[in-house]
């Protein structure tokens, strides 16, 4: 292959080493005419006029990837000008003009540097200029020529993918396209078969071709299964050259899968299977579990599954699990194994979505028999219904039997029943059953119109194994029997006027009874015998349950007679007949003339809807006790002797002073003389304590007078530091409340600590004269003793 390649690059280079080469005259006479050329340059819209050309050449060509130990030759530029005396330079510009090309400046032969690249790039423009090195005049106008880069093949064809992925379904039909693979190749098309590609098929066969053009893939088996193989890989080759020896060849990989159809039916691998169920099991129970396998894969393995005949159709089912395409064989009603030990099922197994082109092949079904045997169980017994319901008359005898619930073993060994009462639907054991034969008797008295029904529980259990119980529920229903009376039913404050005629309706009565009789009540009313010829009242029955009292004459006196009594007999219709007498009150008050009633009597004075006066009365009694009290807690609360605020002269620690009792306070003012610090006009004036005895006698302090300050706060911060620093000050732990009222009060102040505080006595007689509200100051203040108290 090298020395093919090598042959070929050599040929050409003759081949275009002998188009070099040939006279210059032929290649100066192609351009030695005059031309006339109109275009556009730098100075835009002029005509160029073109003087005759000397230049000699043609196009150039070049071959690629030249790998020579010399630079490549690639041709001459010589101009008609040129005497050969080295009086012309030739300058070469343009693509690869001093890098890939260079040009002898005196000569005009131009070589390739470096080893060039077609797919890189297919031609360079270049431009060639001859200047006089004597002037730097051009002698030649600037001319623009190509050198064309020749291919080679030295491309491989490329696949636009490493590998290709396809499917196919299967059972296709040979010649069934794939796929189509496509491979490039950079050398250049319209040069040579560099670039002509030919398919080829390396691994794949026989189950697979390539078209050698197109480069499609097709199937070449037929009926190719995909249960027998899936998965096949196949190696495609892309040649140049048109596929001769010596092209450069490429290859790409092809997974080819094939998918499925639903050509294969569903296939049991038992043709019988065995089962067991407890005759206990309750609908809707799996038994076991049948599959058909399906070799095919996704919705053309899926499964229906039926019963398609057999004893045990109606009594068993089949569903379908669609996770697992199995069929699941449930109960469908009860078992009996006393009825019935064994049963036989014939199973279909159909495919769901089958495929019409290969319905030839055979039914896409199959059928398989399923035997199921019957487990015998220990049942509980049986009752003869699912309920019982009972009637008896409510006067029916204790111990007298009302009916009887039976039930038996469903087993073969018909163990023997015992019955008994639930206690827990009975707790007042009003019934009870002889435990041998389920016969139901009282045991106390009935009463339908306490209890109309009883519902009761009765339990049978076998006697040989107890677990083995069921319950069935007897509703008891109380017949009526007539063993009450009819009476009022309600409650009737009847009342005649004084002014009332004869034949006047006053009331009208009804009854109500306790029974209930089939054909509904029906009461009469009459007169108790002894007063059925009474001249005041008479009664007439409304046939409608209901009677009226009517007056027998004109005017009634409640001085005479205030109150009636009219005894009725009330009869019912049933049998026995039942009766009793009800007493009727008949009041008589005094009416307007319209018959509304004004008064009775005193004890039968109606007032009107409310509170009643011995309420109100009540009421108005607890308002005024409330007030009362009220009124004594605040006048106690304002006479109750107030406490001195220093208990002991002696010592005044720990106690806190509040000054704010504005008449008849100030009771303690003998440990501090306080009256210098209301006023600031005060005299200034040392003080000695009179709380304790002093010890030691200190120096007086003389202080600045603070009258001309009336900043308030500031005295105070400065009276503060004042005692601190005094040591005859008070304690340290009193508490002192200055209140500085102000100045310039054209009342002056009432207050005896104005006054200066020496051991004589004051005279504070004038207060008596000051009137009543000045009393208590001058009971406190007026007497001789009263500081010394």
């Amino acid at each position: 292959m090298r020395i093919y390649s090598f042959l070929t690059v050599l040929l050409w280079s003759c081949v275009f080493h002998v188009i070099h080469m040939m006279p210059s005259q032929k290649r100066t006479n192609k351009h030695s005419h005059s031309e006339r050329i109109t275009g556009l340059s730098e100075n835009d819209g002029k005509t160029l006029h073109r003087t005759k050309r000397g230049w000699m050449w043609n196009q150039f060509f070049l071959l690629e990837e030249y790998t020579g130990p010399d630079t490549q030759y690639v041709g001459k530029l010589h101009t008609d000008q040129d005497k050969g005396d080295g009086n012309l330079k030739y300058i070469l510009t343009g693509d690869g003009a001093g890098s890939l090309f260079i040009i002898d400046e005196n000569t005009g032969d131009i070589h390739a540097a470096k080893k060039l690249d077609r797919e890189e790039k297919s031609l360079y423009v270049l431009r060639a200029k001859a200047i006089d090195r004597k002037t730097g005049r051009q002698v030649e106008p600037e001319s623009e020529f190509i050198i064309k880069i020749h291919d080679i093949n030295d491309n491989e064809p490329k696949f636009t993918k490493d590998m290709y992925t396809a499917s196919i379904p299967e059972m296709s039909g040979v010649g069934t396209s794939v796929i189509q693979v496509t491979a490039t190749d950079a050398d250049d098309a319209n040069y040579g078969n560099s670039a002509k590609v030919v398919y080829s098929i390396l691994q794949g066969q026989p189950y697979f071709s390539v078209d050698p053009e197109t480069g499609i893939i097709k199937t070449a088996l037929p009926d190719m299964s995909r249960e027998n193989r899936e998965q096949y890989q196949v190696v495609i080759q892309a040649k140049d050259m048109g596929g001769q020896m010596g092209g450069l060849s490429g290859t790409t990989t092809v997974n080819i899968t094939l998918t499925d159809v639903n050509d294969n039916p569903p296939r049991f691998p038992q043709s019988t299977y065995q089962f067991s169920s407890p005759e206990s099991a309750p609908p809707g129970t799996p038994l076991g579990r049948i599959k058909a396998n399906d070799p095919d894969v996704g919705e053309n393995a899926e499964i229906e599954y039926s019963i398609s005949s057999g004893d045990g159709s109606d009594m068993f089912d089949i569903v379908t699990d669609k996770d697992t395409q199995e069929g699941i064989i449930t109960v469908k009603k009860h078992l009996d194994f006393e009825n019935k030990v064994l049963y036989t099922l014939r199973v279909e197994a159909t495919n769901t979505h089958p495929d019409p082109r290969f319905l030839q092949l055979g039914p896409f079904k199959d059928t398989t028999l399923v035997k199921i045997s019957v487990e015998d169980i220990d049942e509980p017994p049986v009752f003869s219904r699912p309920w019982y319901l009972i009637e008896v008359d409510e006067d029916a005898k204790e111990g007298s039997i009302i009916g009887q619930v039976v039930a038996q073993d469903p087993d073969i060994a018909k163990n023997a029943i015992k019955y008994s009462v639930d206690r827990h639907t009975d707790l007042d054991r009003i019934f009870n059953i002889y435990s041998g034969n389920g016969s139901l008797f009282i045991s106390r008295p009935l009463d339908r119109e306490e209890t109309p029904w009883h519902n009761i529980t009765v339990i049978a259990t076998e006697i040989n194994n107890p677990k083995q119980s069921s319950q069935i529920p007897v509703f008891i229903r109380i017949l009526d029997i007539n063993d009450h009376a009819p009476e009022f039913a309600n409650y009737y404050e009847t009342f005649v006027c004084e002014n009332a005629k004869a034949g006047q309706l006053i009331q009208t009565v009804s009854a109500i009874d306790k029974d209930q009789p089939p054909r509904g009540h029906k009461f009469f009313f009459e007169l108790v015998p002894e007063f059925a010829v009474q001249p005041n009242f008479s009664i007439v029955d409304n046939k409608d349950n209901t009677a009226g009292i009517m007056t027998k004459r004109n005017g009634y006196s409640r001085s005479k007679m205030s109150t009636y009594l009219l005894p009725i007999i009330i009869f019912d219709n049933d049998y026995p007949i039942q009766s009793s007498t009800g007493t009727l009150t008949i009041r008589v008050c005094a009416c307007d003339s319209r018959g509304n009633m004004q008064s009775c009597n005193a004890e039968a004075l109606l007032l009107p809807a409310g509170l009643s006066t011995g309420a109100l009365v009540a009421i108005l009694l607890c308002i005024i006790i409330l007030l009362v009290l009220v009124v004594l807690f605040t006048a106690l609360k304002r006479q109750r002797k107030k406490e001195p605020l220093i208990i002991s002269k002696d010592d005044v620690r720990d106690n806190i002073v509040t000054y704010n009792d504005e008449g008849g306070g100030e009771e303690d003012t003998q440990a501090f003389d306080i009256g210098t610090l209301r006023n600031p006009e005060a005299r200034e004036e040392s003080k000695m304590r009179r709380d304790v005895i002093p010890e030691t006698i200190f120096q007086i302090r003389r202080t600045a007078p603070l009258w001309e300050n009336i900043d308030v706060q500031d005295f105070i911060h400065r009276r503060l530091k004042e005692n601190d620093l005094d040591p005859a000050a008070p304690p340290y732990d009193s508490l002192a409340t200055y209140a500085y009222e102000g100045n310039d009060s054209i009342a002056n102040s009432l207050s005896s600590l104005e006054s200066l505080t020496t051991e004589g006595n004051q005279d504070y007689e004038y207060l008596s004269d000051w009137g009543p509200r000045f009393k208590k100051l001058a009971d406190m203040y007026g007497g001789e003793d009263s500081d010394r108290d």
